[in-house]
């Protein structure tokens, strides 16, 4: 019956209910007052009567609160995050049931997430018309590069990688994990490109060159060049020994617009879509950070918004001890998958690598990271990285009385996890990237916009991480 009634009248029933419910208090307060004034006296009279009306006053204001809480407040938050959800990653239902108290607020809502759901169905159509073409003219590009022998990159004015192939990726990970905007000192002696750069910028074309890393390491030879007029340099490299390989299309990772980018050296003063974040996740023996072992990481690149396939890490690791048969139940790792595998301390080394100068991500943090920590305490590694994580993000974005769970979220924002990939630290590193490339336009239009104003808004609700603990 309630529900036919209009949002305002049903504000004012709420006010007539307190006004009521207080004349009724009052009354009752004054009459077992004035009884008690009749046998004990004035002073004890007045005494019963305020003592009944000011605990009368609060438990009706308590009342009142919760329905007022439970009926209007809290859908009017769920259906503030659901429209948020919608507006800026396309998931998320109108709970038409738990707002049916609100009037028409509901079915408008529901109303306006229709529109917007269908006008970007139109701009995406045309965005995917449009891409297509972009598409094949990078089929094309793919068809040149078929053939090339040689690993490619561009390199911006800042010595940082803008463009690689897959050849130049296979040589240079040699080194160290490859990664876009990584810097050319994480794999070149820094003197060496440094005077090869200088020469490059005159205009010569320098080929033959071998550049050696400072542990000695020989990479490949060389050619830089760079005209006068453009940005950045164009580097082609030749395995330094030649082996045969299987013809390969030579895939591009690439985003140009870091030759233009002016970023902060300061991870915490970068807006979130110029901040590169590293998603991880690791299964382990047990849940004991101090006592059990990693047996296999995940982890992949997050950059302006968007997850970049093909830089990961998914390797088993050998714990050194038989994997317990409930541990195994979760995450279907046997001790013979891990027979070969190299010891969690080379994991942990080649993730350090592969999360230099980036933002850190793991759902429930504190637990993966333990072992990072236990294990970087043992190696003297540091972990200098900011740490964000999606729990957090997802108690600022929903509030702390909704369920913050990976399986929670992902439903939460239409995230789909292939079952057979659920529990695998790879398909739970991808599940946790994809949502937070759904959250963190969420929490740019809620006004964080830095790395620097998430993790002031995640320390509000830190509890949450040592209840989960």
């Amino acid at each position: 019956m309630l529900s036919r009634l209009s949002l305002r009248l049903r504000v004012l029933l709420f006010f007539a209910l307190l006004a009521l419910g207080g004349m009724l208090i009052m009354n009752a307060a004054l009459v077992v007052g004035f009884r008690s004034a009749l046998s004990d006296g004035i002073s004890n009279g007045f005494i019963t009567a305020g003592l009944l009306a000011g605990f009368g006053f609060l438990g009706l204001v308590t009342g009142i609160w919760l329905l007022f809480d439970e009926n209007v407040a809290k859908p009017i938050q769920a259906l503030a995050t659901t429209l948020r959800a919608r507006a800026h990653a396309g998931a998320g239902e109108v709970d038409t049931h738990g707002a049916r108290y609100l009037g028409d607020l509901a079915s408008a809502a529901e109303s306006i997430s229709s529109t917007l759901d269908s006008s970007r169905s139109a701009m995406s159509q045309k965005v995917a018309d449009e891409t297509e073409v972009i598409r094949e003219e990078l089929a094309q590009m793919s068809d040149v590069l078929r053939d090339l022998p040689t690993g490619l990159l561009v390199v911006g004015d800042d010595d940082r990688i803008v463009l690689y192939n897959s050849e130049a990726a296979a040589c240079l990970s040699q080194i160290a994990p490859m990664r876009l905007n990584a810097a050319m000192s994480d794999y070149f002696d820094a003197e060496t490109w440094r005077v090869s750069k200088a020469r490059a910028a005159n205009g010569a074309l320098l080929s033959g060159i071998t550049l050696n890393r400072q542990d000695g390491a020989k990479i490949s030879n060389v050619s830089v060049q760079k005209r006068r007029s453009e940005t950045g340099y164009l580097i082609c490299l030749e395995p330094a020994s030649a082996k045969p390989k299987a013809a390969t299309v030579a895939n591009l990772t690439y985003d140009f617009q870091l030759l233009s980018d002016r970023t902060s050296d300061k991870l915490h003063n970068r807006r979130l879509d110029q901040t590169p974040f590293v998603v991880f996740d690791c299964e382990t023996t047990g849940l004991l950070p101090h006592k059990d072992e990693i047996l296999q990481l995940g982890a992949v690149r997050v950059f302006r918004n968007q997850i970049i396939y093909g830089e990961e890490i998914d390797q088993l690791a050998n714990p050194g001890r038989p994997i317990p048969a409930a541990s195994t139940r979760i995450h279907h790792i046997t001790d013979a998958m891990v027979t070969d595998a190299p010891p969690p301390k080379t994991l942990v080394t080649k993730f350090h690598h592969f999360a230099r100068d980036s933002v850190i991500v793991a759902h429930n943090a504190p637990f993966d990271m333990a072992f990072m920590h236990r294990h970087g305490n043992e190696m003297q590694i540091d972990w200098p990285h900011p740490i964000l994580d999606t729990v957090l993000l997802s108690a600022v974005l929903f509030g702390t009385s909704e369920k913050h769970t990976l399986d929670a979220l992902c439903e939460r924002l239409g995230v789909t996890i292939p079952p057979h990939r659920r529990h695998t630290a790879l398909g739970d590193a991808l599940a946790t990237a994809e949502v937070l490339c759904r959250m963190l336009p969420m929490l740019s239009a809620r006004g964080c916009h830095t790395l620097s104003d998430l993790l002031s808004q995640t320390r509000k609700h830190g509890r949450l991480l040592n209840d989960m603990n």
